[in-house]
């Protein structure tokens, strides 16, 4: 009987979510909801004010566009599911087409973000230690090629989508997570998976690793270069320049690396603690951090700060001259 399960091919997937724990579905449903209406509403008021103020229009805002752009294309891809899972009983269940629909749409926004974080380190590193050529270097002709980090992350997505969709997937159908996140997935295969894990582990190395060791880099020289200003205050201002992406990072890269970075636990009583805390962290980091960059931004940089002011008291003025 179990081996006429493993040789019947599976149309579709059960998503378990937090099915399991139904007395925090509820609460979670209105904090996941009150927060995503938040990423919303932040990364699309700070994407128009960096469309609509033109003091805006410089190389650091246009990453920061794309970056908020991100964020709202990639927990859009996956809170909904996340959403209906909180509030209906049964248990999420989606076609084969759907899972790896939502899977492609996951990866390529989240694969993609590490890129315009380091995009934004480099146009630090620039203003700070080469003032003087940096409006050579970051000129909109410059700018607009490192956008093709949108194309370079949809390529590699499907790349990882299709050597996961030709995998035969058979017996357990039960996805041990709130959405299709293509480990969870792989797990399910019942065939050899080597070739997607080194696959995977390449696209860690080149849109996490290198990111990383750019962003590294670019704040070691702009340290450097901050501790040989002579004024305490010019120090301070240096500093203040990059003080918003820099807390942004840490937030990003932190919870990553305290995502995967934890021991496992050898208690095997353990393990559905684990699972679950591993599925709130996952969850939160999915949905915090895209929430966190718009508030962080403009409450650290004064030029958002005061855009951000400006917008909205436009648009408080024009709903007055209505009503009048």
């Amino acid at each position: 009987m179990a081996r006429s399960n493993w040789t019947s091919p599976l149309v579709g997937f059960i998503l378990l979510g937090l099915s399991a724990h139904p007395r925090l579905e509820k609460m979670f449903f209105v904090l996941i909801l009150l927060m995503y209406l938040v990423t919303l509403l932040g990364n699309g008021v700070l994407m128009l004010v960096t469309i609509l103020d033109f003091r805006l229009h410089k190389p650091m805002y246009f990453f920061l566009r794309n970056l908020s752009l991100l964020d709202i294309c990639c927990t859009t891809s996956s809170v909904p599911l996340i959403l209906d899972s909180f509030l209906t009983p049964r248990k999420t269940h989606l076609s084969f087409s759907a899972c790896f629909g939502q899977m492609f749409l996951s990866f390529a926004m989240g694969t993609t973000e590490y890129v315009p974080l380091s995009m934004m380190a480099f146009d630090h590193s620039m203003a700070i230690c080469n003032p003087l050529r940096y409006s050579v270097v970051m000129s909109k002709a410059a700018c607009l090629p490192m956008a093709s980090f949108w194309a370079a992350g949809i390529i590699n997505t499907g790349v990882q989508t299709s050597l996961a969709i030709r995998l035969p997937f058979c017996g357990d159908n039960i996805i041990n997570h709130f959405t299709c996140e293509i480990l969870a997935v792989l797990k399910l295969a019942c065939a050899d998976i080597s070739i997607n894990v080194t696959s995977l582990r390449i696209t860690i190395i080149i849109f996490l690793g290198i990111p990383v060791l750019f962003i590294f880099f670019s704040y070691v020289f702009i340290i450097a270069t901050i501790l040989r200003i002579p004024s305490a205050e010019g120090r301070k201002k240096a500093f203040s320049t990059c003080s918003a992406h820099l807390t942004v990072v840490v937030i990003f890269y932190g919870t990553i690396v305290f995502m995967y970075a934890k021991p496992k636990s050898k208690d095997p009583l353990g393990t559905d603690k684990q699972d679950l805390s591993g599925k709130l962290i996952s969850l939160f980091y999915g949905v915090l951090t895209p929430m966190l960059n718009p508030i962080i931004y403009s409450l650290r940089n004064k030029d958002v700060k005061a855009a951000v002011k400006n917008f909205v008291c436009q648009k408080h003025l024009s709903n007055v001259a209505l009503y009048i």
